[in-house]
């Protein structure tokens, strides 16, 4: 394949995905809050077609509810030459989008940059999306859905099945491990503080990690991600004033801490 025809098709992959992860990003809480029979949030019902999920309805502008036409809804590129608005009402389109994008387009870049066309790098790039979408989702609202927490944990068992990220010995144990592991840290917390310091979510990242990256990489994992955790608290306290109490969602530090092993784990580290 010629480098320009490689490098082009891997910014439009990196470019669409992005787009769906801000697809994602949004809808996915909503469709969790529909669901809850405790929640205030009705959406069973969109002015479209009678249903709200991933797919449907199409792409609209919250303000003024026009359809997005598909020339306005080309990643990155619309929105630049939208001049950030929406062509009907002129409203302002959130930055987050092309920022979402961009940050997907970088990623897969990279990754092609790195390493080899071959099932190695369609590993990396699941694993790379999946954590920025979760990132995202838990800074917004809190959550790790079970339904991005499970997909990731079950394509870490299915990539090593041929031992590629770790042995699958080793990824099965990391999974069960990860959990447990972690479930007895909140237990003990939670003992001590008579509050509930991490939601189960964090428990089900932090298995779903295990199974990429095996169990030798949960105590550098636990470690740095704490560690990071530690520091935010402190940044916000000295620079927004926030109580050394404050709660912070933990997934981003797990997020982070995973993907520095997962470059260590390619550059050959003595846990993989």
């Amino acid at each position: 394949m010629p480098p320009w025809l490689w490098w082009s098709s891997l910014a439009i992959i990196g470019l669409c995905v992005g787009s769906l992860l801000n697809v994602i990003i949004y809808r996915l809480p909503l469709m969790m809050a529909a669901a809850d029979c405790r929640s205030p949030i009705d959406i069973s019902c969109s002015r479209d077609s009678g249903c709200f999920n991933l797919w449907l309805p199409a792409s609209h502008c919250p303000c003024c509810q026009q359809t997005v036409a598909w020339r306005d809804n080309i990643p990155l590129i619309s929105w630049l030459l939208l001049g950030a608005k929406c062509r009907h009402c002129r409203q302002g389109i959130s930055a987050r989008y092309p920022a979402v994008e961009t940050a997907s387009l970088v990623l897969t870049l990279t990754a092609g940059y790195c390493l080899p066309p071959d099932m190695t790098l369609c590993g990396v790039l699941l694993f790379s999306w999946q954590l920025l979408a979760l990132t995202l989702i838990d800074i917004d609202c809190g959550l790790l859905p079970d339904e991005l927490t499970y997909s990731l944990l079950w394509c870490g068992l299915l990539f090593n099945l041929q031992d590629r990220f770790a042995p699958l010995s080793a990824a099965v144990i990391g999974a069960a491990a990860g959990y447990v592991t972690l479930w007895l840290i909140v237990m003990v917390v939670n003992h001590a503080t008579g509050k509930q310091c991490m939601g189960y979510g964090d428990l089900k990242l932090t298995a779903a990690l295990g199974a990429w990256l095996g169990w030798q990489a949960l105590p550098l994992l636990l470690f740095l991600a704490s560690s990071l955790g530690v520091l935010m608290i402190i940044l916000l306290n000295l620079l927004a004033k926030k109580s050394l109490s404050s709660a912070l969602p933990f997934g981003p530090a797990l997020a982070f801490s995973a993907a520095v092993l997962m470059v260590m784990n390619q550059l050959g580290s003595p846990f993989g």
